[in-house]
């Protein structure tokens, strides 16, 4: 039988590390002022998040997410032992495009001079909830025969779009610059515990408003109709969250999730290595730890240093734990994921 194996892994962060103590200080470009621009502090920020710092790109424009995403591509191509040119289909998760179209996943495969005849591209808009939904894409393409070596990416920059007040402080503290990657192909096995073992999605558009964006609503055209550098006047760029709301059905939905994915694949706790979450608030991962009654020295956790990289955050931490020598190679793997949309799912799968 045909199964859907991970070939590679790979990361990348960005070398600028922002603190805590720094988030105050720093302006609308992330450049560090004399004087307090957001009032907030590490207390503050920690006792709501259990964030410490995350990762910025350079300011000066030099940095795009498809960059991101390629540093982080070529590291699990080689992971894989395989070349570009063996990629056939690119599935990449991001909120945070290069721009508006076409899609971030032809500027990687550019990058990565991938044949042009040869590989499609996807660009899947799930926000946090990306990699799961993009690693039930990969698995169906693989198992009818579709693409041999899918590359799954998610990748984001936020820092180039945060409001850097403290009228966006609740958002702007929780997010930072990453990117993940996997490679995926077949394999024949007939046990169902190896490769991808399960993967589930789900969305439940009433909460769309939860956590948005609308700095492209087409009925507001133009769509920049005010002064884009008055703070009163500019609040329509920066993204928007009913944060209770989100961290309610944030828990929920990955505390069903993950229940689910145990119960409909039979397996327990005891077959599964390590839970890596979605890292979006670290209070949020520790309820979904308590409710779903998971055992604490088997999560997995970076939003502590990295902050909140959407769509990154999964194969991010499972990067990063394996440089540490936790994860290893036969490991399995429960991930259970929450975004904007609402959408949620949850993934089993062997390293």
């Amino acid at each position: 039988m045909i199964r859907t194996k991970i070939l590679g892994l790979g990361s990348h962060v960005p070398d600028r590390v922002v603190t805590n103590e720094e988030i105050p200080y720093l302006d609308e470009q992330h450049v560090r002022q004399d004087t307090i621009q957001t009032e907030t502090n590490d207390a503050w920020i920690q006792q709501r998040t259990g964030i410490k710092a995350r990762r910025y790109v350079p300011n000066d424009g030099s940095v795009a997410t498809s960059d991101l995403a390629a540093l982080a591509a070529k590291k699990a191509i080689a992971d894989a032992g395989i070349e570009p040119s063996d990629i056939d289909c690119i599935i990449l998760g991001t909120l945070s495009p290069d721009f508006h179209f076409p899609g971030t996943a032809v500027l990687v495969q550019k990058k990565l001079g991938i044949d042009r005849t040869s590989c499609a591209c996807f660009d899947i808009r799930q926000q946090c909830s990306a990699f799961v939904y993009g690693m039930q894409m990969a698995d169906a393409f693989v198992r009818t025969g579709m693409y041999k070596r899918i590359l799954l990416i998610g990748a984001e920059l936020h820092s180039h779009s945060l409001d850097f007040t403290t009228r966006g402080r609740d958002v702007m503290v929780l997010f930072g610059d990453g990117a993940g990657a996997m490679v995926l192909g077949p394999s024949e096995s007939d046990d169902p515990r190896t490769g991808i073992v399960y993967t589930s999605a789900h969305a439940d558009g009433t909460g769309a408003m939860d956590l948005y964006l609308k700095i492209f609503e087409i009925q507001k055209l133009p769509y920049v109709g005010y002064n884009a550098k008055s703070r009163e006047e500019n609040e329509i760029i920066y993204p928007k969250m009913d944060g209770k709301r989100v961290f309610l059905n944030a828990v929920r939905g990955m505390v069903m999730s993950t229940q689910a994915a145990l119960a409909k694949t039979g397996l327990s706790w005891d077959d599964i290595q390590w839970f890596v979450p979605h890292q979006a608030n670290l209070r949020i991962n520790e309820k979904v730890v308590e409710v779903a009654k998971i055992p604490p020295e088997k999560v997995l956790n970076t939003i502590e240093f990295y902050g909140n990289t959407t769509a990154a955050t999964v194969p991010l931490t499972i990067d990063y734990w394996r440089q540490q020598g936790k994860v290893k190679r036969g490991d399995r793997i429960l991930s259970s994921v929450f975004g904007s949309g609402f959408t949620w799912g949850a993934a089993i799968f062997t390293f």
